[in-house]
């Protein structure tokens, strides 16, 4: 394990809400389910002055990132409160990892779905034995509504990615994972859908390794948080119609861009071409991306950094047949 100076708890108006020991204590937690993700180079992806490496979030259970926060959210919860159910509103696989952490911890799970959800996050959900709700609207707005609404009854607990205080303790771990993985990493492209992931990851590496560039990356089609970022206020988006649904929001919470304004070095946007491209790129390295998992990739085939090892998190690969024929692949 690499050794960092660092301070274990942040100052008082850090936007850093989960400490390095927190961190560190959900690192030990998830070890005890699943082992970390391989972290691994790509030529193929690399610029002559940036080499690229692929940090697998889709290996993990359910194929996406999601488990990490779902597991330390709701066994953080679970300490301080009695659950018999937990909910979700989700495009997809927050979804699918709320399942398998209440399935994992002996609870009942329901899942609020937009309407006409991506078919294989949706299977994956029903797999785990989760309840499904689908909910008018082709995006999430509605189906949160209907999920604060159902929590609102005794015993049942609403994990809201985008607001859970303690859930991004769970993704902060991909960022130590990264630093014992590859010291020497100079940026780190970070795909921003909600912001836990990105407030997770920056938390942990603001904390160990300062000096790291923290890059976030949102579809142009689904711009909130980045109008939000540059704005310094929530900036809304009337639409987020977008083929990458792990980036679909479109109603930034004030907290979260206060957050990313101090912890995120900068935030490119990429088209749903630039997507589909790097999905064909990363599948030439033998990984099969859906579009919100491949968009860090997009993001540094796009704007390199200038120099350094570059790590671009591959944040899912539930990709739909839909994608697979965009993309070309086989």
């Amino acid at each position: 394990m690499v050794a960092y100076c660092a301070s274990m708890t942040a100052p008082a108006n850090s936007p850093i809400t989960s400490s390095l020991a927190t961190i560190r204590e959900a690192q030990k937690l998830l070890a005890s389910y699943f082992p970390p993700t391989r972290l691994v180079p790509a030529p193929s992806i690399s610029q002559p002055n940036a080499a690229a490496y692929l940090k697998l979030e889709l290996e993990l259970p359910t194929g996406s990132f999601k488990p990490r926060g779902a597991l330390w959210g709701l066994t953080a919860n679970l300490r301080r409160q009695p659950i018999e159910e937990v909910t979700a509103s989700s495009t997809g696989n927050h979804g699918a990892a709320v399942a398998y952490a209440a399935k994992t911890l002996g609870l009942r799970a329901t899942i609020f779905l937009p309407a006409n959800p991506n078919p294989v996050k949706r299977k994956r959900i029903a797999d785990l034995g989760a309840r499904i709700v689908e909910s008018g609207g082709p995006d999430l707005a509605h189906a949160f509504l209907q999920a604060k609404k159902y929590s609102a009854h005794p015993g049942i607990f609403f994990l809201n990615d985008a607001t859970d205080v303690d859930l991004p303790a769970g993704p902060a771990t991909i960022g130590v994972e990264i630093l014992e993985q590859l010291p020497a990493v100079q940026a780190i492209y970070v795909p921003m859908g909600d912001t836990a992931l990105i407030r997770g990851v920056a938390a942990a590496i603001r904390q160990l390794k300062p000096n790291v560039r923290i890059v976030g990356v949102q579809a142009e089609r689904a711009p909130s948080y980045f109008l939000s970022w540059k704005e310094g206020r929530a900036v809304p988006t009337d639409t987020c119609d977008t083929c990458a649904d792990g980036l679909a929001t479109r109603t930034p919470e004030a907290d979260n861009v206060r957050a990313i304004r101090q912890l995120v070095d900068d935030v490119i946007l990429v088209s749903e071409d630039e997507m589909i491209e790097a999905i064909r790129r990363l599948h030439r390295e033998g990984i099969t991306a859906e579009p919100s998992g491949a968009a860090a990739t997009a993001a540094f085939l796009k704007q390199p950094p200038p120099s350094g090892p570059a790590a671009l998190l591959v944040t899912g690969g539930n990709i739909t047949d839909a994608i697979r024929q965009r993309a070309g692949l086989q």
